[in-house]
């Protein structure tokens, strides 16, 4: 094949409406991608006034600035970093995450993680749209244009078609998107900061006391799962389109940074703000955007709430693109764009039943987040570790056919998964147990080891998720080595 022609064949690809790739390998001609480009989705994906909302939940762990400024740019960072090595496997294998993860699991065993990161994507990608619906509403009515029932309907309505439609449309679509977004909302992000600049109380902020080592390991689990471990199982989607000559190093720095700046950034301004201004804390509970927005001149309203608003789309748009393809590596025998629309419907009724019927929502979630998050880290550790064994690109054909070179079932990987996660879940708390009881069996480990139980100190620390990525992680280096190293040489 000409050059020419292959230029002409991947402009053609470029130019499509609708993504028709699953999961497919991606073809040679249509892998143009840069390092430098994935910048981009993860940057507008994460640059939203919701981080800076994070702040309430870090300081409601009884730390202070200090603390809570350490504990932010470790967890931010190293959460997105770790995001950034699994990025690497889509270089390497040019397919989505939860297929390259076949290569440790199985071909048929990959669908024990792969219903785990169907679920919390699931779950991210509704959250963000209930926001979202939410902050219209609280903005609405502070603009005296109602923001009742009426404003909720058309809210979700409009949020819903967005997500649905850019992920329906595919990665070019969402490249193009996401680039505009980041200037967008970076912009009226920024605008924010300087608006509310002349609340900051640094007196306050600074006067709050010290915290125990278990809050700060307590508040360092919640930033890592809320930011980087929240989108890791997604994390190879985005490079797959990367070239094959693509620098496995800049594709981590390029991933780190762009999914870490912008949350760092606004953590450590929530920091300020919030520090400055406790009375935001009781309503960013319930409502975070609109709660932020009770602060804002009336004028800037409505900027912010478009800017806000689009954050959040962007950041769902990539949960729901990367569900369908989750949702395709299960086994479901769809076209992708059918998948994404399918995982949209049912973040459209799950967005329905929060706003108009549930009574209280970020409770559940925090709890569902937990409780998932600790699979999803035991996995997380395992293909790590996997990326890290390995010296050669993966066997592309062997990664959709069980009587190849991966097997069809790997029972030391499912093993180590689940050994992880059972002494995770025993080291975690359900810290809503009044409004999510149906989760109160965990922290059963926490008597036995004498870290004073589920009333104890150290249950607030929630252990458990840095436990089960370590055992996964240290697990397959030391059990996986002879079996990457096997199906490198069959």
């Amino acid at each position: 094949m000409s050059e020419s022609t292959a230029t002409a064949r991947l402009s053609e690809t470029e130019r499509r409406l609708v993504e028709t790739n699953g999961i497919e390998i991606i073809d040679e001609t249509e892998r143009t991608a840069r390092p430098a480009d994935l910048f981009w989705p993860w940057f507008a994906a994460n640059v939203s006034v919701f981080g800076i909302s994070y702040a309430s939940y870090v300081f409601g762990f009884g730390i202070n600035f200090t603390q809570a400024l350490i504990v932010t740019v470790i967890g931010v960072v190293a959460s997105f970093l770790a995001c950034g090595i699994i990025a690497i496997a889509g270089k390497r294998g040019s397919a989505p995450t939860m297929v390259l993860s076949r290569a440790a699991f199985g071909v048929k065993g990959q669908k024990v993680p792969g219903v785990f990161s169907w679920l919390i994507s699931m779950g991210w990608e509704t959250f963000l749209a209930i926001m979202a619906v939410l902050a219209t509403a609280t903005v609405f009515t502070q603009l005296g244009w109602g923001g009742g029932t009426t404003t909720k309907v058309l809210a979700c309505a409009v949020i819903a078609a967005l997500i649905v439609a850019a992920s329906v449309a595919g990665y070019h679509t969402i490249m193009r998107l996401q680039s505009i977004l980041t200037w967008l909302t970076g912009a009226a992000t920024i605008a924010y900061i300087l608006m509310t600049l002349d609340r900051i109380d640094m007196a306050a902020v600074t006067s709050r006391e010290p915290g125990s080592v278990e809050s700060v390991i307590g508040a360092l689990v919640l930033l890592m799962t809320g930011f980087g471990l929240g989108w890791i199982n997604i994390a190879a989607d985005w490079s797959r389109y990367q070239r094959r000559d693509a620098s496995g190093g800049a594709i981590v720095l390029w991933n780190t940074l762009g999914g870490a700046l912008a949350p760092t950034l606004l953590v450590l301004y929530g920091l300020l703000l919030i520090g400055s201004q406790p009375e935001l804390e009781a309503g960013i509970v319930n409502d975070p955007i609109g709660t932020l927005a009770t602060i804002l001149p009336i004028w800037f309203l409505v900027p912010f709430l478009l800017a806000a608003v689009l954050a959040l789309v962007s950041g769902a748009v990539l949960g729901i693109y990367s569900s369908g393809l989750t949702l395709l590596s299960l086994g479901i025998d769809i076209p992708r764009p059918a998948a994404a629309l399918v995982d949209g419907t049912i973040l459209t009724l799950g967005t329905i039943w929060v706003v108009f019927f549930a009574q209280s929502f970020l409770a559940p979630f925090q709890s569902f987040l937990i409780t998932l998050g600790v699979p999803i880290a035991a996995w997380a550790g395992i293909l790590m570790a996997d990326v890290a064994l390995r010296r050669r690109d993966y066997d592309e054909r062997a990664l959709f056919d069980p009587r190849g070179r991966y097997g069809d079932w790997n029972w030391t990987a499912i093993g180590l998964m689940v050994l992880a996660a059972l002494v995770g879940w025993g080291l975690v708390i359900n810290t809503f147990a009044d409004a999510a009881a149906w989760n109160n069996w965990q922290g059963y480990l926490l008597s036995p080891l004498g870290l004073g139980g589920k009333e104890g100190t150290w249950a607030w620390a929630n252990l458990g998720v840095l436990v089960a990525l370590a055992i996964g992680f240290v697990g397959w280096l030391t059990l996986g080595r002879a079996i990457v190293r096997r199906q490198e040489n069959d």
